[in-house]
């Protein structure tokens, strides 16, 4: 398990107060990192926060509740775990938004611009706050948590493909720059995870069959499943691994 192991380590998981972000956030601590969980709700981080601490000790998990459109919010999500831990070993980009559902046609400039906001412009804000520390150590991760959308087009969630898409090449650009000084970025990209976020995808049985029958392995994924990813890109075991979307998906773009 050394190739996995993230003991010392110290990962910012934003969106970790459920699905993906929370799965990434449980199996960090588990493997051995600190982790701060982050979402908008400060009642909801302090009580992921205390689950895991009761899990894998006092002092494990520390919530700092954050708005990812706010750069001030992102800006005291980085001072204050410097201040409790002492630096950032790992950023996970998990949050993102998407407040349209339909075609492009129909979509207000005011969503558009909340989908980029959210989902890229909050990503290189918080990479831009966390990177430079890292590059001074020549050590550290940093994962996007991007979409298989970012490679398909589709008919009601065409802007929130646009954001993933990206995302991949804001994960490429910055490997480009970080990876002389040993700082690897790079991107996930789930399939349909059942989620809330992705409810709307999942939860009409007629429509979860159509996809189901899609995927070769005939069913969507876990959140749990995506988790695994994330470890292995944070850790030694993915160290010789950067500029990459990996694709969770069950088999369904192939």
């Amino acid at each position: 398990m050394t190739l996995f192991d993230l003991s010392g380590k110290v990962a910012v998981v934003t969106g970790s107060t459920r699905g993906i972000g929370l799965a990434i956030a449980q199996r960090m601590a588990q493997h051995g990192a600190k982790v701060v969980i982050s979402s908008r709700k400060a009642d909801v981080c302090a009580g992921v926060a205390a689950a895991i601490d009761a899990e894998h000790g006092q002092g494990t998990a520390l919530a700092v509740p954050a708005n990812i459109a706010s750069k001030e919010a992102l800006r005291h999500l980085v001072d204050e775990t410097v201040r409790v831990f002492g630096r950032i070993d790992i950023l996970v980009c998990n949050a993102a938004s998407n407040p349209y559902y339909g075609p492009m046609s129909g979509i207000s400039d005011e969503q558009f611009r909340k989908i980029l906001d959210n989902n890229v412009i909050a990503n290189h804000w918080l990479i831009q706050m966390v990177a430079p520390a890292m590059l001074e150590r020549r050590d550290g991760a940093i994962i996007i948590v991007s979409s298989i959308g970012g490679l398909r087009g589709s008919p009601v969630i065409g802007a929130y493909n646009v954001s993933k898409a990206a995302d991949m090449q804001l994960a490429r650009n910055l490997a480009v720059e970080y990876g002389p000084h040993n700082v690897r970025v790079n991107c996930i990209a789930p399939g349909l995870i059942r989620t809330d976020f992705a409810r709307a995808l999942w939860e009409d049985p007629e429509r979860l069959h159509q996809v189901n029958t899609s995927v070769p392995l005939r069913r969507i994924g876990e959140p749990d499943e995506i988790a695994g990813t994330a470890v292995y890109l944070a850790s030694r075991a993915g160290s010789f691994v950067t500029g990459q979307a990996i694709v969770v998906d069950g088999g369904v773009t192939v």
